[in-house]
């Protein structure tokens, strides 16, 4: 074949291909017009029909739609722990350590209804295993549920590997019953150390001691606990009491007995929130 037959050819199969697209984009952009004529249909079974799907690599974000989430942010890792909590006018935290206990925590769930008053409750992990009810009540009725570790221990004798251990099984237990992973804990004997400071924050959660010392540990009389709870009143105080532990009928009888009198003094007794902190 002779080059300018060959060049000829060429330019044959160009010139139909462009006549081609020209067609197709005509007929494309005709659909939005009102002059364009029908186009009659093929002769054959009629085509189907499938949904068009967007290219995958058309202008998507490398994340997927929507906003990118953020990372969650990380808690803190302090050196010693809360003892106080801010808030406005004369606030205070009532406080319930090594619950639940089916002989005690119901009567003090009962009297913070009564005065539709909030509290803290430090649940210990095997407790609570055992009464997951009284875990779920506390929950449900506003109260907030902290990490006191499984077993009571002495944080500052054991490793770090059983510190996690005693803290990261309560959480889960908590977690299993309320829905949400605890945000504060407290260290057994107010015994902190580095490694419970570091793996608290590691768990989501807020170191929190206390302010005031009822000592209803002791079972020094209900008059003696509410006297201590009525002396050390004032805005920011974080009261430290027992639901469980041994015999806490006495704590039962002074939150009875101090609890609305601390309402009639004007405080305001609630839960602390992390923003404030």
């Amino acid at each position: 074949m002779k080059k300018d037959q060959l060049f000829t050819r060429r330019r044959v199969l160009i010139a139909g291909a462009a006549a081609a697209g020209a067609a197709g984009t005509a007929g494309l952009f005709a659909l939005g017009g009102e002059s364009a004529a029908p186009v009659a249909p093929a002769a054959g079974a009629p085509a189907r029909r499938f949904p068009l799907k967007p290219s995958a690599y058309r202008l998507q974000p490398l994340t997927g739609y929507g906003p990118p989430r953020a990372a969650p942010a990380r808690t803190l890792v302090r050196h010693e722990p809360l003892l106080r909590i801010t808030g406005r006018g004369r606030t205070m935290v009532l406080t319930f350590d090594d619950g639940p206990d089916p002989r005690y925590t119901p009567d003090i769930l009962d009297t913070l209804g009564e005065y539709d008053v909030r509290a803290m409750f430090f649940v210990c992990g095997g407790m609570a295993a055992e009464n997951p009810d009284l875990l779920e009540r506390m929950a449900d009725e506003g109260h907030v549920v902290g990490n006191h570790t499984w077993s009571h221990p002495l944080l500052t004798k054991l490793s770090r590997s059983r510190v996690h251990s005693e803290m990261k099984r309560t959480c889960d237990v908590i977690e299993g019953v309320v829905g949400e992973r605890p945000e504060w804990f407290r260290a057994p004997y107010g015994a902190w150390n580095r490694a419970a400071f570091q793996i608290g924050a590691e768990l989501g959660m807020e170191p929190l001691a206390w302010t005031v010392d009822t000592l209803d540990w002791t079972t020094p009389g209900a008059r003696a606990i509410s006297r201590r709870v009525e002396n050390g009143a004032a805005p920011g105080v974080v009261v430290l009491s027992h639901d469980a532990g041994g015999d806490r009928s006495q704590s039962v009888r002074a939150l009875r007995a101090y609890l609305p009198q601390l309402l009639d003094d004007g405080y305001h007794v609630t839960v602390p929130s992390r923003q404030h902190l």
